[in-house]
C-alpha cells in the first residue's frame, strides 16, 4: 500500500543556496532556492532508506512534467494530504537532477502571499529547509521505500537542531489502521467526554505503534 511520505532536510543538510537571476520579463530580479532536495541510499531522520534507483525515477517523472509543460508547485510547509493547494503556493520547481546519490534541484520562488512571505523571511537572513512530498511503499523490516514518486518539495522551517526530527505524527496516524477515524473523532472532541476518551485511546495506540517514548 503507498503511504504519504515526506522527508525534511535542513538549510545547512540540503546545502541550500539563494541566489538571484536576472527576470525572463526584464522586470527586477527573481530568487531562487537551489540544494538538495532529497537524500538517496542512507538511513535517514524517519528511518526510511531511499534507494538511489528509486530517486532517479522521481526525479526524472519530475522533470518530464516540466518538460511537458506542466507547472510543479510546491507550498510553505506540508499540508496533510498530497494535494496542491494554491492559495498556499509559494515556489514552482524549475529542475532537479542527480548528483550522486541525492536528487538536486532548483525552485523559484513566485510573487504570491505566501511567496512573498519566503523572500521577505530569505531576505531578512532566515534559514529554510526543504522537505520532499510523495508516495511510496515501505518495507517495515529495513525502511526501504519502493515505487517512490514525488509530487513536490515545499519550503519548510529551519528546525532547532539538525536530524531533530520527530516521526510525523499526522503521516503516522493516516498510514495506521483506523488512523483515519481518529482524525475524523478528534475534530467532533469538543465537549463530547466519550469522544474524548475514544480520542485518548487511539492517540495511545499510535504512540505504541510509533514506538515513542
Amino acid at each position: 500500500m503507498a503511504l504519504y511520505l515526506k522527508e525534511n532536510l535542513t538549510f545547512d543538510r540540503a546545502k541550500i543556496e539563494v541566489i538571484t537571476e536576472d527576470s525572463n520579463t526584464g522586470q527586477g530580479k527573481d530568487l531562487y532556492m537551489k540544494g538538495i532536495f532529497i537524500e538517496g541510499g542512507v538511513k535517514n531522520a524517519n528511518a526510511r532508506v531511499y534507494p538511489i534507483h528509486e530517486i532517479e525515477k522521481a526525479v526524472t517523472s519530475i522533470n518530464e512534467q516540466i518538460k511537458e509543460g506542466h507547472s510543479v508547485l510546491g507550498e510553505v510547509d506540508h499540508p496533510d494530504d498530497l494535494k496542491i493547494n494554491l492559495d498556499r503556493v509559494s515556489h514552482m520547481i524549475e529542475s532537479m537532477w542527480m548528483d550522486g546519490p541525492c536528487g538536486h534541484g532548483k525552485l523559484k520562488i513566485l510573487p504570491t502571499p505566501m511567496g512573498k512571505l519566503v523572500e521577505s523571511m530569505i531576505t531578512s537572513g532566515v534559514k529554510l529547509g526543504v522537505s520532499s512530498r510523495g508516495s511510496g511503499e515501505v518495507n517495515e523490516s529495513s525502511g526501504h521505500v519502493n515505487n517512490f514518486e514525488i509530487i513536490t518539495v515545499d519550503v519548510v522551517a529551519q528546525p532547532s537542531a539538525p536530524h531533530a526530527y520527530p516521526t510525523p505524527i499526522y503521516e503516522g496516524l493516516m498510514n495506521m489502521r483506523g488512523g483515519h477515524n481518529v482524525f475524523e473523532v478528534a475534530k467532533e472532541a469538543t465537549q463530547d467526554q466519550r469522544v474524548q476518551k475514544y480520542l485518548k485511546e487511539g492517540v495511545l495506540r499510535l504512540i505504541k505503534d510509533l514506538k515513542l517514548k
